[in-house]
């Protein structure tokens, strides 16, 4: 199985950046699509970036032109650099990849807290 762990969370004020790292191990890194996942207290899980294994992102428009997806298959890494932050942008903040079009894999890291408020 997948295993994921994320990092660089943490408090920002609104207008901050900050960039997430995820490590993903147990998988052909560079095979896969890879996806940006954030979820708030009572709310679904929602996709905010997406990355295929050639380099192709994708956003929704909630964070268009604010958050940048990115990817090092030499450290079976993905990073989202997010800026222009907002309150509503906090949640935890997920990594993934993708078994099928749209499809996530089953497994779940931890996930990295990012808290927009002044």
């Amino acid at each position: 199985q997948v295993q994921l762990v994320e990092s660089g969370g943490g408090l920002v004020q609104p207008g901050g950046s900050l960039r997430l790292s995820c490590v993903v191990s147990k998988i052909s890194f560079k095979n896969y699509d890879m996806g940006w996942f954030r979820q708030a207290p009572g709310q679904q899980r929602e996709l905010v970036a997406s990355i295929t294994s050639g380099g192709s992102t994708k956003y929704p428009d909630s964070v268009k032109g604010r958050f940048t997806i990115s990817r090092d298959n030499a450290k079976n890494t993905v990073y989202l650099q997010m800026n222009s932050l907002k309150p509503e942008d906090t949640a935890l903040y997920y990594c993934n990849a993708f078994w099928a079009p749209r499809v996530p894999m089953n497994n779940w890291g931890q996930g990295t807290q990012v808290t927009v408020s002044s």
